[in-house]
């Protein structure tokens, strides 16, 4: 049922036909990256945690990103806590392997990681493990209802830039 609720909620762009299905699992980064044929940095991974009075926080960040824990206490206030499979999935209505911000089972606050302007476009799953869109930034902002850009992850800048520079130097 999640990719059904996420096609119904790109309906409201006329969007819903631009979501991949395929025969592959798409469900971590690694695999998404193999089955689109881009650099894992390109894939918009869903992080899920505990926000304030069991109300999940949900942050988009690059595929090679990771929470910087210092970050992540300076912007919300608290300690950076995962939430388990069983949480995710009743936050969200999307199980571990499809999680994305949209379609959700509840109203969760989103937020979208710096990490991922460095590229034009990114691939967040659509609520399934075999599923995927291709957005821009901006539109990945407006269709999630995003609240703001953060800025809460590590370990992308130097080596993202790089390889984003040799990619975008491929296409010319």
């Amino acid at each position: 049922m999640s990719l059904e609720n996420v096609k119904s909620h790109f309906k409201q762009w006329n969007r819903e036909q631009d979501i991949m299905e395929f025969e592959t699992l798409s469900a971590t980064v690694e695999q998404a990256a193999e089955t689109l044929g881009v650099s894992p940095a390109r894939i918009a991974k869903t992080l899920c945690f505990k926000g304030e009075e069991d109300k999940a926080i949900l942050i988009v960040a690059a595929g090679d990103a990771k929470i910087d824990n210092k970050k992540f206490r300076n912007t919300f206030q608290l300690k950076a806590r995962m939430l388990s499979p069983d949480e995710v999935l009743s936050q969200t209505g999307h199980a571990v392997g499809g999680v994305c911000p949209f379609g959700l089972a509840n109203d969760l606050d989103v937020y979208l990681d710096v990490s991922m302007k460095r590229f034009d476009s990114v691939f967040p799953a659509c609520g399934s493990e075999n599923s995927a869109i291709e957005l821009t930034n901006d539109e990945l902002f407006n269709y999630s209802f995003a609240k703001q850009w953060i800025d809460v992850c590590k370990g992308w800048q130097k080596e993202g830039i790089e390889e984003a520079v040799a990619m975008n130097d491929e296409k010319d």
